[in-house]
């Protein structure tokens, strides 16, 4: 083990899944990492401290890092659930770095995505979040849960199949192989899919999203119904970022991707895959902190 003899960098990212660590020399070569467990601190402040932790101390082990090396770092922190400053301050007290920026994952996603190149990020999975970054600033669209908003996402596309199906079962809508494959999960009991609705959470829903993405991809009407509606949301939303038609637009998420064959032609135009991940971003928004010497102000 060896102790850190220069300022260090540490970039942690964590949501519902898990939590990932990375450290960094100050060039921005990683030369440590590790997973974790879950990271929401909306869903779980305690466990969401707990895990943290436990992955920062193996990303310490794995850089061979010993002593007091994360006082010798700038941290930054991208969390799920982070909704206000107390929150971020909780995190900041609990962590051991002197050095520490905490905020949602949205920021850390708009950085890895993007870097400093302006643009339009759509980050589709479970949720949805939309960001446009200009000249330095985010602007966000969405992110208020699935009772509000989401649109487009896998929750929301699970949503919306299991009603295409209720209506299709009424006489009210033509049934299509997307929606008689998704009453079969209920062994065509309508009853079931009532009860499933009582308790289920916006990633129970989205279990349902590859079904009506493959569907879609054979032009399943009541699929290819829903994808057009959640590309159209998009399209608003590029739309509404006012960002010039040169200006990079970025699709990730395990849904977002396969939202592009639907958007408008001049988004499909100018759509390029992320340039990294929401760690990524957590690492570059650390490197770009000022370094605050012992005793300075």
């Amino acid at each position: 083990m060896k102790a850190a003899s220069e300022f260090l960098l540490v970039g942690i990212d964590g949501g519902g899944t898990g939590c990932r660590v990375a450290i960094s020399d100050a060039t921005g070569q990683r030369i440590g990492g590790a997973s974790g467990g879950s990271a929401n601190f909306a869903t779980d402040p305690d466990a969401t401290i707990k895990n943290i932790l436990a992955a920062v101390r193996v990303a310490g082990s794995d850089a061979g890092l010993a002593g007091d090396w994360p006082e010798k770092c700038i941290a930054h922190v991208g969390l799920a659930g982070i909704m206000e400053p107390a929150d971020a301050d909780v995190i900041a007290t609990a962590l051991p770095f002197t050095q520490i920026t905490v905020t949602d994952d949205r920021a850390t996603s708009v950085a890895g995505a993007l870097g400093t190149e302006d643009g339009v990020l759509m980050a589709v999975g479970t949720g949805t979040i939309v960001a446009a970054q200009f000249r330095g600033s985010i602007r966000y669209f969405g992110g208020w849960g699935m009772a509000l908003a989401d649109q487009a996402s896998g929750g929301w596309l699970g949503h919306r199949a299991l009603r295409q199906a209720i209506l299709a079962q009424d006489g009210l809508l033509d049934h299509s192989p997307m929606t008689q494959t998704l009453l079969d999960r209920f062994e065509g009991d309508l009853n079931q899919v009532v009860q499933f609705t009582k308790t289920a959470e916006p990633g129970d829903y989205a279990s349902f999203a590859p079904i009506i993405i493959d569907a879609a991809r054979i032009k399943d009407q009541n699929a290819l119904t829903l994808m057009q509606r959640g590309a159209a949301y998009l399209d608003a939303c590029i739309q509404a970022a006012g960002l010039k038609n040169t200006t990079v637009l970025c699709l990730s998420g395990g849904v977002g991707p396969h939202y592009a064959p639907y958007l408008d032609q001049s988004h499909q135009n100018r759509l390029q895959a992320p340039k990294g991940s929401a760690l990524d971003g957590a690492l570059l928004l650390a490197r770009q902190k000022p370094i605050r010497m012992e005793g300075s102000s």
